[in-house]
């Protein structure tokens, strides 16, 4: 099988990049350098996964939806993780959907592939756990600060996560988008994020949203931000910057 040559230098998505070299380059062979657009769906509920994403600039929204159609996001995934766990832990399907919300490239690979790869133990094994455990981390903590914390609060700490996971402080959202995410109405969005805009926050123009402002963001933010910050760094063994406090 050829390889990609785009793919032959040090792997974009950081969990892949995390991977000792002999690791990696086992995989090289299987992966494919893919481009996802924007609403692209990537697995539906109860569907089988065939393939699995390592995201680039990339962003994935996990999300549940009720019987009346309503949606709220229980995860996201960008260039720090992956798309398709259920694969490695022993089953094919899963009961949330998987779509593109900011358009970009992943590798892809072979669920079959993949999970052949995990059994097969050592560092890939290792690393893949590490993750789930850091996601599990992060929905645990996420389902808490819905209960527990302001919108205004949840939307600062879900605009500096997607900020982390893109590396950049300029993306395209639109606030009918966030509050699907979210799982509120649009006019609550609406009221947060004049709220973080007047106070020199953020701005908000044309569904683009641009942090102006990170370190107040921060501090508006609950601290559910820091803790899943902080739980990434510890189970993925990397130190968050001063700055913008990412685990890679």
């Amino acid at each position: 099988m050829s390889v990609d040559k785009n793919l032959s230098q040090q792997p974009p998505n950081k969990l892949l990049a995390a991977l000792p070299v002999n690791d990696y380059e086992r995989l090289l062979p299987h992966l494919k350098l893919v481009t996802l657009p924007v609403q692209q769906i990537l697995y539906q509920v109860g569907e089988p996964i065939t393939q699995v994403y390592f995201p680039d600039k990339s962003v994935v929204s996990i999300v549940a939806t009720m019987e009346d159609g309503s949606t709220a996001e229980v995860g996201i995934v960008s260039n720090e993780g992956m798309v398709g766990i259920p694969v490695i832990l022993g089953d094919n399907t899963t009961t949330t959907t998987s779509f593109v919300q900011i358009a970009g490239a992943a590798m892809q690979i072979n669920a079959d592939v993949l999970r052949n790869e995990f059994n097969r133990g050592g560092a890939i094994q290792k690393l893949l756990l590490c993750y789930v455990q850091a996601v599990y981390s992060e929905l645990a903590q996420g389902a808490a600060c819905n209960r527990l914390h302001t919108l205004e609060e949840r939307l600062a700490r879900w605009l500096l996560t997607v900020s982390d996971r893109l590396e950049s402080e300029d993306f395209p959202l639109t606030q009918e988008f966030i509050s699907q995410m979210l799982g509120v109405r649009r006019s609550g969005v609406t009221v947060a994020a004049s709220t973080l805009s007047r106070a020199g926050m953020i701005s908000y123009q044309r569904g683009h949203i641009n942090i102006l402002n990170r370190e107040d963001l921060e501090a508006t933010s609950c601290e559910c931000y820091q803790v899943i910050q902080n739980e990434f760094a510890r189970l993925l063994g990397k130190k968050p910057s001063n700055r913008a406090r990412k685990f890679f």
